[in-house]
């Protein structure tokens, strides 16, 4: 696979750009050597968002297609480069004490809110202790070490934890922690306050209005504190169900940039043919993420491992990358993304063995489940993941995987809302197929699924399997807190030999997302937060 984002667009213009304002840490992809054509200011850019949000309550849900939006109101305190280490943006500077309990945040100055409303530590600290800790569902594990921000002074936030949470530097950004002004939020329920669908950030583009079922507008905020930026005029989030029309807007040029594979991976071979159009699978750096299962082990077969095993033999993930993904991904072998370098081991059991079928069916005889007169054993529904086509696609080979060892699946496909609502409010149902982001660290995208603290009722992309193991508890706790790399390894090596061993869910592909971009617009994709960053920088020529 040919990655040719840097021929027509240019990633290191971010740095460059960011020098004035103190930034001169950034490092991004190379330069180009010559003749790299100037930002033009104005414009509106066209993303194709799918499928269309629920809320912009960014800060209470974490649902992968709000942050898209999301982050052009919204800030964190930090930004990353493309080696992933921290950079300034609401934050100027910070520094770690030596214990590592203690974090000293310098906040840039000259920042207001959409409102008017100035920005100050104030905000940090009622972002941090009254919304996020309270609502947003990865504060649990992402900040579960944060007890206190003291605020000093206008310009200072200072960050006491219980225990050292270098992991926790890795989530300032607007993607996981954004910033909301207090003076919106105070006094009332984060979860119902008004702002939740009219967002008010300080970022480089500012709410205007939302259509539903057709488009949302952002436009440029003229007092956005990086001096000259953003360079577009305004940028218009289209929600488009079908998938042919997908394809064909960004086609024809009615729209510009589709990430997060919103195109399907069906359409991506024919797209890179288009002479208006390139592809690229960066950007995707720090949001790993897995395809899943998800079992509802309160169904009456699904609280035995042996069924669940049974099911993670059945199913060839190969084909699944092929197939339905297209050739993007890895079949996956555990619960940990192979982007995690040395905490991602293979060594655990595997199920991709070749007598897997004869395997599974055993499995199922020996649990006393033995097929009827018409081949079937029992009967589970499925959950079709409502985020793309690729999903059906997998759902419908999943059903034909399962019918070869006896269980007959019963796809059901529905709404965002009421997808999310019947798996984790109602749990509702048997088989689910989320894609599982797996956060910046180990911390985030397994101890949210697999403690026993994390099933939580109404919170979307958690432990809704209902897995409890206190071993697992104890290791995910200490790999946590513990901050030799030796050490840290070895527990999350145990821990995925251990859940691959219970297999509360199955895992079945390492995803790799694509996007698609017209090649008039350029610097959209700026670091590896990608388009979960702002596109401040981005422009579109004329």
């Amino acid at each position: 696979m040919i990655d040719r984002l840097h021929s027509s667009t240019s990633i290191s213009r971010r740095t460059a750009l960011a020098l004035p304002l103190g930034l001169a840490g950034l490092s991004a992809a190379p330069r180009q050597a010559a003749a790299e054509p100037e930002p033009v200011r104005g414009g509106t850019m066209v993303m194709i968002v799918n499928p269309e949000p629920s809320t912009l309550a960014h800060y209470a849900v974490s649902a992968g297609n709000i942050p898209m939006i999301a982050t052009q109101v919204y800030e964190g305190l930090l930004t990353y480069d493309w080696d992933q280490k921290p950079q300034p943006n609401l934050a100027k500077s910070w520094e770690v004490s030596p214990d590592g309990k203690t974090i000293t945040f310098k906040l840039q100055t000259g920042v207001t809110f959409h409102n008017g409303a100035p920005f100050t530590s104030a905000d940090v600290q009622y972002s941090f202790m009254e919304v996020l800790k309270k609502v947003h569902p990865t504060a649990p594990v992402v900040l579960a070490e944060l007890i206190a921000v003291d605020t000093p002074d206008a310009e200072t936030a200072v960050f006491r934890l219980a225990n050292p949470a270098p992991y926790m530097m890795k989530a300032m950004a607007a993607r996981d922690l954004p910033i909301v002004c207090k003076s919106v939020f105070e006094g009332t329920d984060p979860l119902s306050n008004p702002t939740a669908n009219k967002p008010i950030g300080t970022g480089p583009f500012k709410f205007v209005s939302w259509e539903r079922g057709q488009s949302l507008r952002l436009d440029r905020n003229e007092k956005y504190w990086k001096p000259g930026l953003p360079y577009l005029n305004r940028i218009v989030a289209r929600f488009i169900p079908d998938a042919g029309t997908r394809s064909a807007a960004m086609e024809t040029g009615e729209a510009h940039f589709a990430g997060y594979s919103a195109v399907n991976y069906a359409d991506v071979a024919r797209m890179k043919q288009n002479p208006i159009l390139d592809t690229t699978t960066k950007g995707y750096e720090m949001t790993p993420a897995l395809s899943v299962l998800e079992l509802n082990s309160h169904h009456p077969h699904l609280d035995k491992k042996e069924v669940r095993q049974a099911i993670a033999y059945a199913i060839d993930r190969t084909f699944i990358r092929d197939n339905v993904m297209f050739g993007y991904g890895e079949p996956a072998t555990g619960p940990l993304s192979r982007k995690f370098v040395g905490l991602y081991t293979d060594q655990v059991r595997r199920y991709d063995v070749p007598n897997r079928l004869e395997i599974a069916n055993k499995l199922l005889d020996d649990s006393g489940l033995p097929r009827g007169a018409d081949g079937s054993r029992f009967e589970l529904h499925l959950e079709v993941n409502s985020f793309g086509e690729q999903w059906l696609r997998q759902a419908e080979y999943l059903k034909q995987a399962l019918a070869q060892i006896g269980i007959t699946v019963i796809l059901r496909s529905e709404d965002t809302a009421t997808w999310l609502r019947r798996a984790y409010t109602d749990y509702d149902y048997d088989i689910s197929e989320p894609f599982l982001s797996q956060g910046i660290d180990p911390v985030v995208g397994l101890n949210r699924q697999y403690l026993s603290s994390q099933i939580r009722k109404g919170v979307t992309f958690v432990n809704n399997s209902f897995y409890a193991n206190p071993k697992i508890d104890r290791l995910l706790g200490e790999g946590r807190t513990e901050i030799d790399p030796a050490k840290r390894t070895e527990i999350y090596h145990k821990v995925q030999q251990i859940l691959t061993e219970d297999s509360p869910l199955i895992w079945l592909v390492d995803v790799q997302y694509v996007s698609i971009f017209n090649r008039k617009l350029h610097n959209h994709t700026t670091g590896p937060l990608g388009t979960y960053q702002a596109f401040e920088t981005a422009w579109l020529e004329k």
